[in-house]
């Protein structure tokens, strides 16, 4: 048995220590917010926060995270993720919205260290978050509508 914290729950799990946090989280602990995108930590849509720092969960073994705070889409909580998620409604930012619960994990988590990012900055935070929709020019105005309602 494996013992995790998860959106600030203790909790064990029955799994090889190798199995990948996104399976546990999906599959063990019955949390699918959190996505499979690509398996290879190169879409993003399976981030989320480990300590408060954004990871990519398909590459992210359960044995190495036993220690660590591990927050998903449905755990976040806080003034920054309240504005990032305002803005993204107010902005109707999601279309299909598959990777969004990974956007706006990378987003808290910008936000959460940068106040007011620039476009660059975003662009940085942002990069391997993949949108097959194509609503980075939304998701970009969401940032930093979330940054102008947290000054």
């Amino acid at each position: 048995m494996l013992k995790l914290t998860v959106n600030g729950v203790p909790r064990e799990v029955d799994a090889d220590p190798e199995m990948p946090l996104l399976w546990v989280l999906r599959d063990r602990l019955d949390m699918t917010g959190t996505k499979y995108g690509c398996g290879i930590a190169q879409c993003g849509a399976c981030t989320v926060h480990l300590d408060g720092q954004p990871v990519r969960s398909c590459q992210t073994r359960i044995g190495d995270v036993a220690e660590a705070r591990i927050t998903t889409i449905e755990g976040v909580s806080g003034r920054v993720a309240e504005a990032v998620q305002g803005a993204w409604r107010k902005l109707d930012v999601v279309q299909c919205g598959y990777c969004q619960s990974g956007q706006i994990m990378s987003a808290i988590g910008l936000l959460t260290d940068n106040a007011k990012p620039s476009d660059d900055d975003i662009a940085g935070a942002m990069d391997g978050n993949i949108c097959r929709c194509g609503t980075y020019q939304r998701i970009r105005a969401a940032i930093h509508e979330a940054a102008r309602s947290l000054a």
